[in-house]
């Protein structure tokens, strides 16, 4: 599809649109992932596909609260939402992760925005986060806040089924480590969100490696970010 011809399908989607002006500064993804997002989580309630919704690297909320008024929305609040995030910005870089159109190094401007307890790279508080989502009236017993590197907090607090499974942390090992633990969660005809796909090459590393073995389709939402149905 042309993206002019995916345009004028999400500008004449008003309950998106609607969702959209809600959630818009409080993201950092487009408003071309966020339309998947959305589209990604009616269909998964429509089909009846099991489990929960599972986000690894938040920031303020904006692609989670998506997901809340989506379900709103849908009438199925009985679903969890679990974002996982250090809630301290970024976590430390690796030699394979760097731009993937200019190979600039992601360490360097790790380092440039490290302070004493936190990194000022993506970082939002988690009780920012908190104020965003209970501002889209979602059940708060229904969204878990995990703190931590997914490296320490994954698998040990885990759904046991996930019905959209979306990766935004970046980095190689963070990605892998998602990839491994849960994507063997996600539900058949579950839906499955690689965010930075197209934007840092350790995400496309850990993606292409995991999945070398599988058989997955993948399709492109932007220059970014890929989409898959689990077979």
């Amino acid at each position: 599809m042309k993206t002019c011809e995916l345009t004028q399908i999400i500008d004449q989607d008003k309950m998106f649109l609607e969702i959209f002006e809600s959630c818009k500064n409080f993201t950092m993804t487009s408003k071309e992932r966020m339309y998947a997002l959305y589209k990604a989580t009616r269909q998964v309630i429509e089909c009846s596909v099991p489990g929960d919704f599972v986000e690894c690297g938040v920031w303020k909320g904006g692609s989670a609260m998506i997901i809340a008024y989506s379900l709103i929305g849908l009438n199925a609040t009985d679903r969890k939402i679990y974002l996982y995030d250090t809630f301290e910005g970024m976590t430390e870089p690796k030699e394979c992760d760097f731009r993937a159109w200019d190979n600039t190094r992601a360490w360097n401007e790790w380092n440039d925005k490290q302070k004493l307890n936190y990194n000022d790279w993506c970082y939002a508080p988690m009780n920012e986060v908190k104020s965003n989502m209970t501002s889209t009236g979602y059940p708060e017993e229904n969204i878990i806040y995990v703190k931590g590197k997914v490296e320490e907090t994954i698998p040990k607090r885990a759904p046991a089924e996930i019905a959209i499974l979306r990766l935004d942390t970046d980095w190689y090992e963070s990605t892998m480590h998602e990839l491994i633990h849960l994507y063997p969660l996600l539900s058949k005809n579950g839906v499955l969100i690689i965010d930075d796909y197209g934007y840092w090459a350790g995400s496309k590393k850990a993606t292409d490696e995991y999945f070398s073995n599988f058989k997955i389709v993948f399709n492109r939402i932007d220059d970014t970010g890929i989409i898959a149905i689990k077979p």
